[in-house]
């Protein structure tokens, strides 16, 4: 019996094992392909190590930085993400705990209608959307955060609905009766113990927002504001020419960020997806 569960776990590691080289691999050959020059990407060499005749060290980063905007584009992506998921956690948490608390016909609707919106395609309202947008004056990396917690509350209130569930009512009912009013009751009593999922959901929320092209590019003013992968795209040249260099050391910078949240507070997401799916 030991030597079968062995045998079962090495298999398994195994198969995980090859399964994370094919997931890491493009970012490794992305990485790899930022530091040789341009006319060498584009050749058979691309899935090469760099060589002598083709190394260029952090030539293309410098470029990438420098042209395009790119530290400008950096910061409307950081200034939409940390308003936009800030926005999602604050509103949906709340949202989250009245549906759970107050057992109305109202809050029940509510939730099921963020629940179905997750399964609204995208290009069904992206259209109007864009319309309504710019009548709104939400074209501007400030305001669009607002379109990002209609899009992002689906998600965001069905995992805090299913860890909500989990918590004893008796913890906030002793708060009350210690002279908490409801807001003072959510913030110190059910946030601390809601940390795993703020955490989790803060992730997968800020993974769309940061990555996402297609809703800055129908909303805000190109002309005016631009995103990283808005700018990533800008590479592009007349004649189908691409400078890949540059492009690729911007994708490198762009996944960095992502990566390095996402290995810091990833066993939280475990935990929070977890707890919100069975407790819930």
């Amino acid at each position: 019996m030991e030597k079968n569960k062995k045998r079962a776990s090495l298999v398994f590691t195994v198969v995980f094992a090859v399964i994370c080289v094919f997931w890491v691999y493009p970012i490794i050959t992305i990485l790899i392909n930022s530091l040789k020059k341009n006319s060498m990407i584009t050749t058979q060499d691309v899935f090469n190590l760099p060589t002598p005749r083709s190394f260029v060290g952090l030539a293309n980063y410098v470029e990438g930085v420098t042209s395009m905007n790119f530290l400008q584009s950096f910061w409307y992506s950081l200034v939409i993400t940390v308003m936009s998921v800030v926005l999602i956690l604050v509103c949906c948490s709340m949202a989250a705990w009245y549906v759970v608390r107050v057992k109305s016909k109202i809050a029940q609707i509510f939730y099921y209608l963020c629940v179905f919106s997750m399964v609204i395609p995208f290009q069904m309202v992206m259209f109007t959307l864009s319309q309504t947008a710019d009548r709104l004056k939400l074209n501007n990396p400030y305001n669009i955060c607002i379109i990002y917690l209609g899009f992002g509350a689906g998600l965001a209130v069905f995992m805090f609905v299913g860890f909500v569930k989990s918590i004893p009512i008796e913890i906030e009912e002793a708060a009350m009766i210690d002279g908490c009013n409801p807001i003072k009751t959510f913030f110190l009593v059910v946030v601390p113990i809601l940390k795993p999922t703020i955490i989790s959901t803060a992730i997968l929320e800020a993974m769309w927002v940061w990555n996402d092209y297609l809703l800055p590019t129908l909303v805000l003013d190109i002309k005016k504001y631009r995103t990283i992968p808005m700018a990533i795209q800008y590479f592009r040249g007349s004649y189908g020419t691409v400078n890949m260099g540059a492009m690729m050391a911007c994708i490198m910078i762009d996944v960095i960020p992502i990566i390095a949240l996402y290995l810091i507070c990833q066993k939280y997401i475990i935990s929070g997806v977890a707890a919100g799916a069975v407790k819930g």
